[in-house]
């Protein structure tokens, strides 16, 4: 596995619970700036290997990226089972649930 994936997986594992990150914001973190595709295609296929928090990536500009209305559905209601709320928009405050990792 390539550092760049591990390093992703890892900050991936540290969302806490009631707290998103970015794909851009995970991609700078492990090393590859402009690495945020590289980040959709990591959760793709690893998340359930992995046992990642999926739910907890979003783009940046506070939406849900997935725009399949199942797996929108299952990433909205797993963030507000978090506690994470979406302003009328749709969209998430990232002021309020961004959360910044100490790495």
């Amino acid at each position: 596995m390539q550092p760049f994936t591990q390093n992703v997986i890892q900050i991936i594992k540290r969302i806490p619970e009631g707290r998103v990150m970015t794909y851009g914001q995970i991609a700078k973190l492990a090393g590859s700036p402009r690495g945020a595709r590289q980040v959709v295609r990591i959760l793709h296929s690893m998340s359930k290997k992995h046992k990642l928090p999926w739910h907890r990536v979003i783009n940046s500009k506070g939406e849900i990226g997935l725009k399949e209305d199942e797996y929108y559905s299952i990433q909205r209601l797993s963030l507000e089972s978090e506690g994470v709320e979406f302003l009328i928009d749709g969209k998430i405050e990232l002021q309020t649930y961004l959360y910044h990792p100490d790495i």
